[in-house]
């Protein structure tokens, strides 16, 4: 049967509008800290650099936003940003330093937890390190709009940790069919063992929007068929040799780029992440920032 007349844009913009609330504040004027876990079933589909360059958008946009680096074995956000801190995860981890002293300074006033690389003594957390990390994260004294966990690629069991801690999971994921299969496999992970229902796809290295919702309608049109899941499709970014560049001069494309088509589409991404409906309540599983959460649905 063929498709209706209408062109990628207005299809995106249709896709979009099934996800758009009025606004996402209380009565009182003040947002709960909403987390979001930036995944993949896949390593090399641009991951962290989506975790990046949204998280220095959301910042310009007024939002105080965290970012945590879950890749606990190979981390890299403090490589894209340029940075050399002195501190990170690790040393928490070994009750060295609190989560206040290890916070690093990021562009825009974001603030970044970073990992530690090459140690593979914390790629597989215990009960006892998990649950610290969730009451130190409750209890710090900054205050969030977002925070952003950059998971590592996979199926771990610091990927679930993480995944299922967080409020929304977004899963990052490009045309490749060896993508699509492995962001799947983990929504069905997810979904399967962990009971996880509600996932938002971004598709990253695009050559344009029609070949992004072609994805979304591969992913959908299984798990309709096999889960009990729904799939918001959220946003696509086009590849860019300019974000090469970036990375090389360990930069974020849209501070290095800013009138970039690729800036453009980062941008819209992030307004659409603004906008999306603000759960109240957690999910059935104990969530990072639970307590503020149930306390901002109190009022």
């Amino acid at each position: 049967m063929a498709e209706k007349a209408t062109g990628p844009a207005d299809q995106a913009n249709t896709l979009r509008a099934m996800n758009s609330p009025e606004n996402t504040e209380g009565k009182f004027g003040q947002t709960a800290t909403r987390v979001f876990s930036i995944t993949s079933g896949k390593g090399g589909v641009g991951k962290t650099a989506v975790v990046a360059n949204l998280a220095v958008l959301l910042a310009r946009m007024g939002k105080r936003v965290l970012i945590l680096d879950a890749d606990l074995g190979l981390a890299n956000i403090d490589v894209v940003f340029g940075l050399a801190p002195g501190y990170n995860l690790n040393h928490f981890f070994t009750g060295e330093q609190g989560l206040e002293s290890i916070l690093t300074d990021g562009p825009e006033g974001i603030k970044i937890l970073p990992a530690g690389s090459g140690v593979q003594r914390f790629t597989r957390l215990d009960s006892e390190q998990k649950m610290r990390l969730m009451e130190a994260l409750d209890s710090m004294h900054n205050d969030f709009d977002f925070v952003l966990i950059d998971t590592e690629a996979g199926i771990s069991e610091n990927v679930t940790y993480f995944t299922t801690a967080a409020h929304e999971i977004l899963v990052v994921t490009t045309p490749d069919p060896t993508a699509i299969t492995d962001a799947y496999a983990l929504m069905k992970l997810l979904s399967n063992q962990y009971h996880e229902k509600h996932f938002n796809l971004i598709v990253n290295f695009i050559k344009n929007e029609e070949e992004a919702l072609d994805v979304y309608r591969k992913l959908t049109m299984v798990s309709n068929r096999y889960l009990d899941i729904s799939i918001d499709y959220i946003g696509s970014i086009p590849r860019d040799k300019l974000m090469v560049d970036a990375i090389r001069k360990q930069q974020v494309l849209v501070q290095l780029f800013p009138e970039s088509k690729t800036s453009a589409a980062f941008e819209s991404l992030a307004r659409t992440i603004i906008q999306e409906p603000q759960t109240l309540e957690p999910k059935g599983s104990i969530q990072f920032f639970w307590k503020r959460l149930l306390e901002f649905g109190a009022k």
